[in-house]
């Protein structure tokens, strides 16, 4: 938009009515404080500014505007009948002025000025924009390589620890071989097989991080009763956390078109989260509900619970929250893959919490009848 400052109405109108034919937008003010009150509020590619005018003059408004640091670069083409000599150009540029149109105004050498000034203003503006589009790229790229060193740290550690643990319980291992107690050697065995699987299942994360990553996370899709699916996770999950209790609630035996193994690796990781992150109780409650044409699946502890402006971040990849991240170990990608599994699914995923009452992670996938019906339309 170009403002036009003069205090007499018929330049106004006559500068308005050429600029305005050559379709550009232009606002008028007919005083300099006017002008100085428009200029703080709307965004001007361009100034036409009279010199003489009663009260505050151009060169004090220019002088203004350019004090201002959100202004100080606005161009300002001064318009003058009464004086061109050296001295009063000069004064003229000191204010702020970038160019001067004598009266009466030539109206093609005002829309050629007009259009340099124009044509200016707007590369300065996708100037801004490239500028501040590559600081976000800056920003977001630190934040992505703090992430990453972040996460580096937290993998060495994680993969140190069960590594650690096999390493002393094969020792221990060797030792008793020396005096036959055939008790021990089973107990440090089954510590060994533990660490062996917290190592496998820490790497199996990582490389389904990686094929997501890479678009190359394959789903092996068929029909699959997800009642029985459900009845085996809970099983195995059972196994390997013998003091916690599942229980299951709603109706589960329905169709599902989809890869089982994924679907049985997002079961398993909600649920082997809602143990580990409440310490102070056992039970868990697996809830199983048909929407429409969806199979919700609820998972509900009692845990520590996850504040609510942490919520939104939580299936994010690398993301642990501060308050259990040294408490609770773990690379913060389990829920990110579970995320990308149920979306590739085309379903979708939450969680309902509240610190020190629970969480209830959930997610819902479309039924056999649904995925039909998609396929026929596809």
């Amino acid at each position: 938009m170009i403002l036009i400052v003069d205090d007499k109405q018929l330049n106004l109108f006559s500068l308005k009515r050429i600029l305005e034919v050559n379709n550009f937008e232009v606002d008028t003010a007919s005083s300099g404080e006017e002008a100085l009150k428009k200029i703080l509020k709307n965004t001007y590619a361009l100034v036409i500014l009279d010199v003489q005018m009663p009260g505050m003059d151009g060169f004090e408004v220019a002088e203004i505007i350019n004090g201002y640091s959100k202004t100080k670069d606005l161009s300002i083409i001064f318009l003058s009948a009464v004086n061109t000599d050296k001295r009063f150009i000069q004064k003229g540029y000191a204010s702020g002025a970038v160019d001067y149109i004598t009266k009466p105004v030539d109206p093609d050498i005002l829309l050629l000025k007009v259009k340099v000034f124009y044509r200016l203003f707007e590369q300065a503006q996708e100037l801004n924009r490239i500028h501040e589009t590559l600081r976000e790229e800056i920003e977001f790229r630190k934040l992505a390589e703090k992430k990453k060193d972040e996460f580096i740290s937290i993998a060495s550690h994680e993969l140190k620890t069960p590594l650690t643990s096999i390493k002393a319980y094969t020792q221990l291992l060797e030792r008793s071989a020396e005096d036959d107690n055939v008790e021990n050697r089973k107990k440090f065995i089954q510590r060994t097989l533990a660490q062996v699987d917290k190592l496998h299942g820490l790497i199996t994360d990582l490389l389904d991080m990686s094929k997501i990553e890479n678009g190359k996370l394959v789903l092996n899709k068929r029909i699959f009763d997800f009642g029985q699916l459900l009845r085996n996770t809970m099983d195995i999950v059972q196994q390997t956390n013998p003091q916690a209790i599942l229980e299951h609630e709603g109706d589960a035996t329905v169709q599902v078109y989809g890869d089982d193994v994924r679907i049985e690796q997002v079961l398993i990781n909600y649920l082997t989260n809602a143990i580990k992150y409440s310490p102070d109780s056992r039970k868990v409650l697996i809830r199983t509900l048909t929407e429409g044409d969806s199979l919700l699946v609820e998972v509900v502890d009692q845990g520590v619970g996850i504040p609510k402006e942490k919520q939104a971040q939580i299936f994010d990849k690398f993301y642990r929250a501060e308050e259990t991240s040294n408490r609770f170990q773990g690379l913060g990608i389990g829920l990110y893959i579970c995320s990308e599994i149920v979306r590739r699914h085309n379903g979708s995923f939450g969680v309902m919490s509240e610190p020190g009452r629970g969480s209830t992670f959930y997610f819902s996938i479309p039924l056999l009848l649904a995925n039909i019906e998609t396929m026929k339309t596809a």
